[in-house]
């Protein structure tokens, strides 16, 4: 068996510094991603880089009309945040919806959006809301972060430190789950400020993306109906035992109608 090196960084630039030596070592949050890829056998990292001792990547902000997440907050403290649910509720709701009570109390905001994993709940809500993700080198808008199968913007050596996401009008995000996992079979979530309306998808392609046909079609009418219009095609998306891809594209008109229904009421 590999010998697999553990590293406990006492600050960001260490663990940036680890990151950027070793290509093949792996940054774990709450490792509810790494781990079970290990278990597969579709991963074998050279060294763990724990951030579980990184004081300065927690913490929940409300600042006027932005909510700023560390990206090591668990989804269990993002579904029980008193400040998000009064500000953000629609994030509230979709953390609660993540796995199971073990997986909430271990998983990070950050690794998930991080891992790209295409059914992640969270890159279409970052996706939707329009965030921003800061690192220890840069911002990321969120429309230039999620790139292919867990494939994102980040650089070796660059880490996710925030979570940053305006506040909506209204938003919410309607899923239809993998019953075993949990994970989204596809997932919708729709926001809306100001009259301007953002979709995004998960669980249906490689990774997160914006539905903007959808947008533009409940930006002139923010009705359930809006949707009936707009052709869900099912070229590209994913197809497996769980559900082919026509059926995905079927759910994802679905669930946009279902999401719209439940912000007007």
């Amino acid at each position: 068996m590999a010998t697999i090196s553990y590293h406990r960084p006492g600050s960001i630039a260490e663990a940036a510094r680890l990151a950027a030596a070793d290509p093949d070592a792996r940054v774990i949050a709450g490792g509810q991603s790494v781990l079970p890829a290990m278990k597969l056998g579709l991963l074998m990292p050279s060294a763990f880089i724990d951030l579980a001792g990184l004081a300065e990547l927690r913490g929940i902000r409300v600042e006027g009309s932005r909510v700023s997440i560390g990206a090591m907050v668990t989804h269990a403290a993002v579904a029980e945040s008193r400040e998000i649910r009064a500000t953000l509720p629609a994030l509230s709701e979709l953390a609660e919806g993540i796995g199971d009570a073990q997986v909430r109390n271990r998983g990070t905001i950050g690794g998930s959006v991080a891992n790209s994993d295409p059914a992640a709940d969270y890159p279409a809500a970052v996706l939707a809301l329009n965030a921003t993700i800061r690192t220890n080198q840069r911002a990321i808008a969120a429309d230039a972060f999620f790139k292919g199968l867990f494939e994102t913007e980040l650089k070796p050596g660059e880490l996710v430190t925030t979570i940053e996401l305006p506040v909506p009008t209204r938003a919410t995000y309607v899923k239809f789950p993998q019953p075993a996992s949990r994970f989204a079979l596809v997932g919708v979530f729709v926001a809306q400020t100001d009259g301007r309306v953002r979709v995004a998808v998960t669980g249906a392609a490689a990774h997160a993306f914006r539905l903007e046909a959808l947008e533009e079609a409940l930006a002139r009418r923010f009705v359930p109906e809006a949707c009936d219009a707009v052709t869900m095609a099912a070229q590209g998306l994913n197809g497996d035992l769980h559900g082919s891809a026509e059926y995905r594209a079927s759910l994802i008109r679905v669930l946009a109608r279902r999401a719209v229904q439940r912000l007007i009421g």
